[in-house]
C-alpha cells in the first residue's frame, strides 16, 4: 500500500465466546473522539473493548474501554495541529498542545513521533510499554502497519485484517 492509498479507519475489537471479533466503525468517527468511546461502550465484550484508529498515512489512537475507565493512546503529539481527533484526545488526556518549538526541543529535532497517553494500555493482554513505544515511534511504517502489528501481538490479526479487507478491498 502506498501513501497515496492510505485512509482513515476506525476498528472496534472486542471477545465474544473466547474468540476475538472486529469490525469496521463509521468513518466520521475518525474525527470524533466522544462518538468512538460512545461506539466502543455499546460493544458488549468480556474483556473490554479496543478501538484502533488510523487517520491516513499521519497517526494512529488506540483505546480501551473497560467498565471503570476509558484508556487512550495516541501515537503522535504533533498531529493535534492538522487533525481534530489527534486534538481531541490531547484535551481528553488533559495534555497541552505543543508549539513546534515546544515540540522540536523536546525531541531535539530528531524524526521521530511522540506519543501521548497511557503506554500500557494493552500491557495486560501482552504488548508491553517500551514494545508499543518503539512501534508508535517508526515513522517508516503507516498507521495502518503499526496498527496490524498491534493486532497482531496481542492476537487478533485475522479479525482486523478481514474489517481491514472490506476498507482497502
Amino acid at each position: 500500500m502506498t501513501e497515496e492509498d492510505a485512509l482513515d479507519f476506525a476498528i472496534v475489537v472486542y471477545r465474544e465466546d473466547d474468540r476475538w471479533e472486529a469490525e469496521l466503525l463509521p468513518v466520521a468517527l475518525t474525527s470524533d473522539l466522544r462518538g468512538l468511546i460512545k461506539a466502543l461502550r455499546q460493544q458488549p465484550s468480556e474483556s473490554g473493548t479496543i478501538g484502533l484508529v488510523a487517520v491516513g498515512d499521519e497517526f494512529f489512537v488506540a483505546l480501551r474501554v473497560l467498565p471503570d475507565r476509558v484508556d487512550v493512546f495516541l501515537s503522535d503529539i504533533s498531529a493535534s495541529w492538522d487533525y481534530p481527533l489527534a486534538e481531541q484526545v490531547l484535551e481528553y488526556l488533559d495534555i497541552p498542545i505543543p508549539d513546534e518549538d515546544e515540540l522540536d526541543e523536546i525531541l531535539q529535532d530528531e524524526e521521530t513521533a511522540l506519543p501521548a497517553g497511557d503506554l500500557s494500555i494493552f500491557a495486560d493482554l501482552g504488548l508491553d510499554e517500551m514494545e508499543l513505544g518503539i512501534l508508535s515511534g517508526d515513522i517508516d511504517l503507516l498507521p495502518e502497519d503499526m496498527l496490524s502489528s498491534i493486532a497482531a501481538r496481542l492476537g487478533f490479526s485475522e479479525p482486523f485484517e478481514r474489517a481491514i479487507e472490506s476498507v482497502f478491498g
